[in-house]
């Protein structure tokens, strides 16, 4: 057996609660905690990259802070970004996200034709107030008008949002074709 192989099992023998603990503290989640100390083990402890011994428990808990830091940072950017994937969490079944477009469309069609573009601009083409107000030629109040009157209008057809941390009530803001 080569010598970090029996460090790794002399680290893991001695140490491996105290590093559970350290990973703990991170993560606030046992099983991820695990998850961070394994990681880390695999991590340090390759046979072309396995340290001293004396200073091994010092680069795995460097190794974890490191993973740590790491899924942290792509939680963050994935939590930043999930709602532009245009794909569900979930499995809907093909006719209800026809029924879906179709009510989006038909509610679309009660609007006025610069509530619906302003609508449209926003939340399709994802354009800022200024930016619409820009492109129609107008206040940004008026837009924030249109916008507002627009949301009315849509809530009463569509009914209210399930979870308002969304901006519009627009259910699916695929293009309709």
């Amino acid at each position: 057996m080569p010598d970090w192989n029996a460090d790794l099992h002399e680290l893991v023998r001695t140490r491996h609660r105290a590093l559970i603990g350290y990973a703990y503290l991170l993560s606030g989640n046992t099983r991820e905690a695990e998850d961070l100390v394994q990681d880390a083990l695999v991590k340090v402890f390759t046979p072309r990259s396995a340290p001293a011994a004396a200073v091994s428990e010092g680069y795995v808990r460097r190794a974890i802070l490191t993973i740590y830091l790491d899924l942290y940072r792509r939680r963050r950017r994935w939590s930043g970004i999930k709602h532009l994937v245009g794909i569900a969490d979930r499995e809907e079944s093909r006719e209800s996200a026809v029924a879906d477009q179709v009510d989006v469309a038909v509610a679309l069609d009660a609007l006025t034709p610069r509530q619906r573009a302003c609508v449209v601009l926003r939340y399709f083409e994802d354009l800022t107030v200024p930016q619409i107000a820009s492109a129609l030629g107008c206040a940004d109040g008026t837009v924030k008008r249109h916008l507002f009157d627009a949301h009315a209008i849509l809530a009463d057809r569509l009914g209210p949002l399930s979870d308002t941390s969304q901006p519009s009530p627009i259910v699916n803001p695929r293009p309709l074709s």
